[in-house]
């Protein structure tokens, strides 16, 4: 196994160097796409919910959450309810607004670490925009289609919630009184503009490393002749607009559909690890969380796809 990895690591910097080499014209084009897109869709949909997120963790919002929706979220999700912000704010903002969320109420010390990685498996989560304007719209010419899509990812999420519950024994946790300074936004807006600003940066840069790659492999004469769900299919595995884009208007293109965005895709997955770069937290927990989640969204695919074809 360990040799196998290692030929793997290998394999992968060979190939994508050899293919950069051979093929510069579909290499440059790709990232001109990925950029285009990170202007037009990544920064304007992402950054301000960066910001909000920032910001609400600086304030008193996860506490005043923690009071409120305790009785909601530690039935369910055996958590407290100041992660009830990283699940808000992760089903409306879009990836990875709930894993940055989770880092930061994890460095604010609202949360412990076993909480934290708890909340990984269901609050990180594609928003409602890229439901209704890429996959409804554009995908299957209906926003009522995209919407079905978007219930489809909420529920799922909160069904793996409910599925990878632990019990982490908070109530039985003494309540900590912490001091704070009060929330000063004039003080907090400004690093949380820069510091957004920098995330974005960082989503941006795999979403033009995984364009590039898709462009790459779709060279590879194995994988071009490959039928049109097989292939979605597979794009959708590695970066899960790709794999949308390639999805037919059918039943079976709507179910694939659903399980492409709830699995995110490795994209999503890379871009997991560097909102927790510096945090210590796993990953682990959110690689499950979204394998379960891509599942638990089949059969609610299903029921949909009854009424819409």
């Amino acid at each position: 196994m360990a040799r196998l990895r290692g030929a793997a690591a290998l394999f992968f910097p060979v190939f994508f160097g050899a293919a950069l080499l051979l093929f510069p014209d579909v290499s440059a084009a790709a990232a001109r796409e990925g950029v285009a897109l990170c202007l037009q869709t990544v920064l304007p949909s992402l950054f301000p919910f960066f910001v909000l997120s920032s910001l609400l963790v600086q304030s008193d919002v996860p506490r005043l959450l923690s009071r409120a929706m305790a009785g909601v979220m530690y039935p369910l999700f055996g958590v407290s309810g100041a992660g009830a912000s990283a699940l808000i704010l992760g089903l409306l903002g879009g990836y990875p607004v709930g894993a940055r969320t989770v880092a930061e109420l994890y460095g604010r010390g609202e949360i412990a670490r076993e909480e934290a990685e708890q909340l990984l498996a269901f609050c990180n989560n594609s928003g409602p925009g890229f439901f209704l304007g890429v996959c409804g719209t554009a995908v299957f010419g209906s926003a009522r289609a995209g919407a079905y899509l978007y219930l489809i990812h909420v529920g799922a999420a909160l069904v793996t919630g409910v599925l990878l519950r632990r019990d982490l024994g908070l109530p039985r946790r003494k309540a900590v009184s912490r001091q704070r300074a009060p929330f000063d936004l004039a003080a907090a807006l400004p690093a949380a503009v820069q510091g957004s600003f920098a995330a974005v940066g960082s989503v941006s840069a795999f979403v033009i490393f995984f364009m590039v790659l898709l462009r790459l492999l779709s060279l590879v004469p194995a994988l071009a002749a490959l039928p049109p769900l097989p292939r979605a299919a597979l794009f959708g595995f590695v970066e899960m607009t790709n794999g949308v884009n390639a999805l037919p208007a059918t039943r079976t293109g709507f179910v694939l559909c659903a399980a492409i965005m709830n699995w995110g895709g490795l994209s999503v997955q890379a871009q997991t690890r560097a909102m927790l770069a510096g945090s210590a937290l796993s990953a682990r927990r959110c690689v499950i969380g979204k394998a379960v989640q891509a599942l638990a969204g089949v059969p609610l695919a299903l029921i949909a796809a009854q009424r819409l074809f």
